[in-house]
């Protein structure tokens, strides 16, 4: 406990100095900083070094829906980084963008528009240009996003509170075309196997720490939020081999499909797709909590969702998941842009 309110109070000082422009709030000391420097240059000899290009994955999903004429089909936009980009994996189908646009078009019983707007490398200031890109035709805006972003903000030493203003101010921009907004929260970087101590330690507390500040201006934007960090971590140290691609950073195709796994469920509970009630469940550890206080529990268990209700309180849930559908081994025909 004493650790989630450390984190919750770290996070709502970051939050707080992106809600008013400032450039960051300085977490670690100069010698710990040293420390962190020699041991990413020892990093990244070993990791993150693919240079693939990512499959494109957009298109129709859903086609055993494609007789319905009741209702058109629903667009689902992603944004983000390389792991939004679905970066590690040489199939469109392993993407996560294509694995959530098959499970979503199951859930909704329609066809789902899927177009990735996503760069590899990409920090949260990159993302304006891609909310621009999604937005520049009127007549295609989605219903819904998906954001996954952090991991570059962390290891390029961009200040965690203009890494969430830029974060913030994209979300913002969605809700007001009227989409919806689930973001995936900066995963847990401590997992990555080559990296040793103390870089580890060093990596796993700065990506909590963004992660519950990007809760907090998420919801405070109108978005939601699933963490990804510890989720992941757990499963990714216990089976490097499987959850992490060849290049021991970017997840492979089993690690991508227990994102997704995690995301589907706020997915449709954003869409008022999902059959489970908004309401929290104690026994389940759910509640209404600060939002700051939710944020920091979210980013210490992943596959947690917190969502906004009345300020300044936040609904924590942790959704029952469901096994993904068989996606589709290939895109449909291309959205028209």
């Amino acid at each position: 406990m004493p650790m989630t309110m450390s984190r919750a109070r770290v996070a709502r000082r970051i939050a707080t100095a992106a809600a008013v422009g400032g450039g960051g709030v300085g977490l670690l000391g100069v010698a710990a900083a040293g420390v962190l420097l020699t041991e990413v240059r020892l990093a990244r000899r070993t990791v993150g070094n693919s240079s693939d290009t990512p499959p494109c994955a957009d298109g129709r999903y859903g086609a055993a829906f494609g007789h319905r004429t009741d209702r058109p089909p629903l667009r689902l936009g992603f944004l983000g980084d390389s792991t939004a980009a679905g970066q590690g994996v040489h199939r469109a189908h392993q993407t996560p963008g294509a694995l959530l646009a098959s499970g979503l078009a199951a859930l909704a019983e329609l066809p789902v528009d899927f177009r990735n707007v996503a760069l590899p490398g990409a920090r949260s200031d990159d993302l304006e240009r891609q909310v621009a890109l999604l937005l520049a035709d009127g007549d295609t805006v989605p219903d819904v996003c998906v954001i996954m972003i952090g991991a570059n903000d962390v290891t390029r030493r961009m200040p965690p509170a203009r890494s969430v203003h830029h974060l913030s101010e994209a979300v913002s921009a969605l809700r007001a075309a009227g989409c919806e907004v689930v973001v995936g929260t900066c995963p847990d970087l401590g997992t990555i196997e080559p990296v040793y101590q103390p870089l580890r330690w060093v990596a796993r507390r700065l990506s909590r720490q963004l992660a519950a500040a990007q809760t907090i201006g998420v919801v405070e934007s109108g978005g939601r939020t699933v963490s990804l960090g510890a989720l992941l971590g757990p499963e990714f140290e216990a089976r490097p081999r499987e959850l992490f691609g060849p290049d021991n950073y970017h997840p492979s195709a089993e690690g991508y499909a227990t994102a997704a796994m995690a995301l589907l469920p706020t997915l449709g509970a954003a869409l008022g797709l999902w059959p489970e009630d908004e309401r929290p469940e104690p026994a389940r550890h759910e509640g209404i909590l600060p939002v700051e206080q939710a944020a920091a529990e979210a980013a210490a268990e992943g596959g947690t969702e917190v969502a906004a209700t009345r300020t300044p309180w936040a609904l924590l849930k942790h959704r029952r998941r469901r096994q993904l559908p068989a996606p589709e081994t290939a895109p449909g025909p291309p959205v028209t842009q």
